[in-house]
């Protein structure tokens, strides 16, 4: 009974937030750096009424929400307006400091190194992340990779933007996590 009611609840899930199932197949530039990688969940942001991106979580087996920074995965954002790399830089800054205090010395390290790495982007321009558990997180744009930041805290603190508890859009953690909560093994806690 209660898997007849999970499977409600996530085809419910699936119908309001548009969640593609794990037939989507991984795109091919991730094969190599996420192997066996499936589909988690997508889900689009808004905000004040203006779509930004399509987000698209892919997981590898054995990912555990509850503990993300230590699983591999990448983290696809499709955007839907035109952004400035360094304005994307800065605001993933403010989002990070939800996650845990950063150090002046974090904050100016990390935020140097993603206006390095994040370009200017237009409307159907993608960046994904890939974590690398116990090293930090590789960025790739359009299918290119953009460079890396060597750094377990820095990925622990980006991605958790989207996948830690204390993100400001947990809705969208909600969706980016409804199939690979499906998948967790039980007593997994989200």
């Amino acid at each position: 009974m209660k898997k007849i009611a999970a499977c409600a609840v996530l085809a419910v899930v699936t119908a309001l937030f548009g969640i593609k199932t794990n037939a989507q197949p991984l795109p091919q530039e991730l094969r190599p750096t996420v192997p066996a990688a499936t589909l988690s969940g997508q889900a689009k942001m808004t905000v004040w009424g203006f779509d930004v991106y399509q987000a698209t979580l892919w997981v590898a087996p054995g990912f555990a929400q509850s503990r993300y920074e230590q699983s591999r995965f990448a983290l696809e954002l499709s955007y839907l307006r035109d952004f400035k790399g360094a304005d994307i830089a800065r605001r993933s800054i403010a989002e990070m400091r939800r996650q845990a205090p950063l150090t002046a010395a974090q904050e100016a390290d990390w935020e140097s190194q993603m206006r390095a790495l994040f370009p200017d982007v237009k409307a159907g321009d993608q960046i994904t992340g890939v974590h690398q558990p116990g090293t930090g997180a590789v960025f790739w744009s359009n299918g290119r990779v953009l460079g890396e930041v060597r750094d377990p805290a820095f990925a622990k603190q980006f991605f958790g933007i989207w996948l830690s508890p204390q993100t400001s859009e947990p809705q969208l953690r909600r969706a980016l996590l409804a199939q690979a909560q499906a998948q967790s093994p039980a007593g997994t806690a989200p």
